[in-house]
């Protein structure tokens, strides 16, 4: 039974297109444009949540989800990067997330996986890992949306859109969901 599992997972997914649907909308030099408030670029956050995702589903169920070979401070860091160079690090990191979740059904749920040395159930470490993933998609959306300006193509709801979008709620809707 894979109930919550498939719940998260298109979750996750949800996010996944959200962050694409800004990155797309940016030339590679916006993609590179560090905020005026906290200095993170749009690469720069597309980095750390690859860095992360990569690191704690390398092996999910049996090491610990801190990774070696992971350097978290450098994720941070100005990089020039060319847009090939970003989409393969992140479709990588996402290979990597959704491969250890194929693997899991709600039985491993109440599983337990270490994360820099704590315990933490297989549940708690997806939610964790949903909320962190989460929260930096929103910062990429802000940032890129900041960068765009007029130009901005709104990825859910647009303003005055609420009516209409109400009479056929798409984004509501799992995939494969008819709504039935």
């Amino acid at each position: 039974m894979r109930k919550v599992v498939d719940s998260i997972e298109v979750e996750y997914r949800r996010y996944k297109l959200l962050a694409e649907g800004a990155i797309k909308q940016l030339s590679e030099s916006e993609l590179r444009h560090p905020s005026s408030v906290v200095g993170n670029s749009v690469a720069t956050i597309v980095w750390h949540i690859a860095g992360n995702l990569e690191s704690r589903f390398t092996d999910f169920l049996t090491t610990d989800g801190e990774k070696p070979w992971r350097h978290r401070d450098t994720e941070f860091e100005r990089r020039e990067v060319s847009r090939e160079e970003l989409e393969a690090k992140w479709e990588r990191a996402w290979t990597v997330l959704m491969g250890s979740l194929t693997v899991l059904d709600d039985n491993n749920l109440d599983d337990v996986v270490t994360i820099r040395g704590v315990r933490h159930t297989v549940l708690a470490a997806l939610h964790r890992s949903l909320a962190h993933a989460s929260y930096h998609v929103g910062q990429l959306v802000f940032l890129a949306k900041e960068l765009r300006g007029e130009r901005w193509r709104y990825l859910s709801i647009p303003p005055g859109g609420s009516p209409a979008y109400n009479e056929n709620p798409t984004h509501e809707k799992p995939p494969g969901n008819s709504g039935s």
